[in-house]
């Protein structure tokens, strides 16, 4: 019996023991217990803040917040009894619910997660009352962004939810699964000024999640802090006109303040209605927007490289006159042998040349620029004389990016020694392999960006100021340009300017004449070996105190007199006096047709080409 007995007392300390040990895991071990029973007293609910506003240069909104809701949920505490009412609320059928909830689920079955999101502020409204009635639900108030105008979209970006390989890379630590970020444009590059800081706040709810008070009287609760707002350099009346003027084609503008480097318009076609990147539908939007063959998403002012033809003989000739290799009234004669030509075989000089943009005179101001004669070699030489031009092309803010606060800038590209050692190998070249280059084609590329600066170059006289959009930030006021010269005297610009003043007076840009308003410019038909040329132009106004620089590139356009030109002068006109005085050229630019008849059997040939090609 004793034996017995020692068994049985035994047997019940064993007992006794175990759930001694299994207590002792629930309660201090193990956190979901504690983290479930918290759960039914303590709501934790953040607070979002509101994102930074943003303006133009004017204080006019461009970019506001509004209101969507998210639907959080916390499995455990849900009645799926409650289901197909909830489905009818919430407007989705009983495979949505499914996946939504066991997400969660896996998530965590006592800690809330996000059930629906984004729900629109007009959907809420109607569902609001009846939520309180399903246990385990509760909303998280947020905001979206919403757009005055649908202008700028490129530019502005856009935001969305912050991914896994963002979450990643982020070293500051701030942002968790669920925040929003963004993604491109204004809204990428100024993220951590416009997002503002988020708060905390807890509740005691009831276990039908009722809320029934504050936690410690809030001891523990942090306010948010909301973004701090934006003033942009942009014009949006300027802006608006401008992209009214590019819509259906595929073309990119930059307009400049040159006396202090603000972006007055910048516009890429074809861009995208921004509401379309905002709200709930984001993804699908996106998509379809990824997909478009005229690639919407693309900014074409920073992005697109083209060769910058025919504007780049304005730099060619201040070079030669810096290195001593050419004086402004110089007379050369041209006979029109050297390199194929539209100007008339004559006597130049820089303002003529400028003017009729004669090929042969900067084949042979080229020359001297990268042969002068220092070295015996002619390839020693022109190493030398390459060399000398690479240092002036990085002055005048070309072959790199300018540092413009806007994301994916592109630096276009200049050759330099080492790239044609690549191709000819070292010692093996000479101007004969590069001229080329004389008359901005070749291995030269640039952006718009690049070249609406190199006009705001030539109204100053040789100094630019780094473009930047952003005027003013709440917390730093306005934002300091930066002054950079390029190291030409001022007294060389005078002949390429007045060369520049004949083109638009009776040049190529005999377009863009506009009575009582001096514009000087250059234009560019742009070699295209894909199809039809491309049109360009670059130029300023007025000629005396200039108030905007300007460049243009329309795609597959033709002559840079026509679409190019038209467009810029139109903008210059518009921002300038406030009107436009030439509808019929307006009507020109807004329906498009700008090759002429020689260009369109050439046109036809090439499409007839490639439909052979394709059978």
């Amino acid at each position: 019996m004793s034996g017995r007995s020692f068994i049985i007392q035994g047997l019940i300390i064993f007992i006794a023991l175990v759930f001694s040990i299994r207590l002792f895991s629930i309660q201090v071990l193990n956190d979901e217990y504690k983290l479930a029973a918290q759960n039914n007293i303590l709501q934790k609910i953040v607070d979002y803040p509101f994102r930074g506003l943003i303006y133009d240069r004017d204080g006019k909104l461009m970019v506001y917040n509004t209101p969507v809701y998210d639907l959080m949920v916390v499995p455990k505490e849900v009645d799926l009894a409650d289901s197909v009412e909830i489905m009818s609320l919430l407007e989705i059928d009983h495979k949505t619910f499914e996946a939504k909830y066991q997400k969660a689920r896996r998530y965590s079955s006592i800690l809330a997660s996000k059930f629906d999101e984004q729900i629109p502020n007009e959907m809420f409204a109607r569902i609001q009352d009846k939520l309180v009635n399903y246990s385990g639900f509760y909303v998280l108030p947020r905001t979206v962004r919403g757009y005055q105008n649908n202008i700028l979209s490129n530019t502005l970006g856009y935001v969305g939810e912050i991914n896994r390989s963002q979450l990643r890379r982020d070293t500051s630590g701030y942002y968790k699964s669920g925040d929003y970020i963004g993604i491109t444009g204004i809204e990428k590059q100024y993220e951590d000024k416009l997002r503002g800081k988020r708060g905390i706040r807890y509740k005691i709810v009831n276990v039908q999640g009722v809320v029934k008070g504050e936690f410690q009287d809030g001891e523990y609760d942090t306010a948010s802090v909301p973004g701090q707002s934006i003033q942009l350099t942009i014009d949006t009346e300027l802006q608006t006109y401008a992209e009214k003027l590019l819509k259906g084609k595929v073309a990119g503008l930059v307009a400049l303040d040159p006396k202090t480097g603000e972006i007055l318009a910048m516009v890429s076609s074809p861009s995208y209605n921004p509401d379309l990147l905002s709200g709930r539908d984001l993804g699908k939007n996106f998509s379809g927007i990824q997909n478009d063959s005229l690639k919407p998403l693309f900014n074409r002012p920073l992005q697109a490289t083209y060769p910058p033809g025919s504007m780049f003989k304005t730099v060619q000739a201040l070079i030669a006159m810096q290195e001593n290799q050419l004086r402004p009234t110089e007379r050369v004669m041209c006979e029109g042998n050297l390199i194929g030509d539209h100007a008339p075989p004559g006597i130049y000089d820089v303002e003529r040349a400028i003017q009729l943009s004669s090929n042969n005179y900067f084949f042979k101001v080229f020359k001297r620029i990268i042969e002068q004669g220092v070295h015996e070699s002619r390839y020693i030489d022109s190493r030398i004389g390459l060399k000398k031009w690479n240092e002036h092309m990085s002055n005048f803010g070309l072959g790199h990016r300018l540092g413009v606060d806007i994301p994916n800038e592109q630096s276009g590209y200049i050759p330099d020694i080492q790239f044609y050692d690549r191709v000819y190998g070292v010692n093996r070249w000479a101007f004969s392999n590069i001229y080329s280059l004389s008359i901005g084609q070749g291995e030269v590329l640039v952006t718009p960006l690049q070249m609406a600066n190199l006009g705001a170059i030539l109204a100053n006289r040789g100094h630019y100021y780094t473009p930047h959009i952003v005027k003013a930030i709440d917390d730093q006021g306005v934002v300091e340009p930066t002054l950079n010269n390029v190291g030409i005297d001022d007294k060389y610009f005078d002949s390429v300017l007045d060369g520049m003043e004949k083109v638009v007076r009776e040049g190529s840009a005999v377009r863009a004449f506009v009575p009582n308003l001096d514009i000087c410019g250059k234009t560019s038909t742009v070699e295209n070996p894909h199809g039809m040329d491309h049109s360009g132009f670059m130029g300023f106004a007025p000629k005396d105190d200039p108030k905007i620089a300007i460049a243009v590139y329309v795609e597959n356009a033709g002559w840079g007199g026509r679409a190019a030109a038209s467009t810029a002068s139109l903008v210059m006109e518009k921002y300038i006096n406030g009107e436009i005085s030439r509808q019929w050229l307006e009507d020109f630019v807004l329906e498009g047709d700008f090759l002429d008849a020689r260009q369109k059997r050439e046109l036809e040939a090439m499409n007839k080409a490639k439909r052979v090609a394709n059978q």
